[in-house]
């Protein structure tokens, strides 16, 4: 289930160069505030995939809003208690 969030999520990146030490910026429009960088296309992949599994591991114990991306969608059940 996560995983497949996590590879939906990598499919609706934005990528764009930027003058930067690390010109590669990588954002889910739809994860507020997930973007990343890196030295070249696949390493900023890679920092976004981070990125995204460090936002849900955040989000899920505070109760955030995680969104439905496509069919892809992180339910954590009520009576877990964090």
């Amino acid at each position: 289930m996560i995983s497949e969030y996590i590879q939906e999520a990598l499919h609706r990146a934005k990528y764009e160069l930027i003058e930067d030490e690390e010109p590669y910026y990588g954002e889910i429009s739809e994860m507020p505030g997930v973007w990343a960088s890196g030295r070249t296309l696949e390493e900023c992949r890679e920092n976004l995939k981070e990125v995204v599994e460090g936002w849900i591991l955040l989000s899920v114990p505070k109760g955030l809003p995680i969104p439905r991306l496509g069919s892809c969608e992180i339910r954590v059940p009520e009576e877990i208690s964090v």
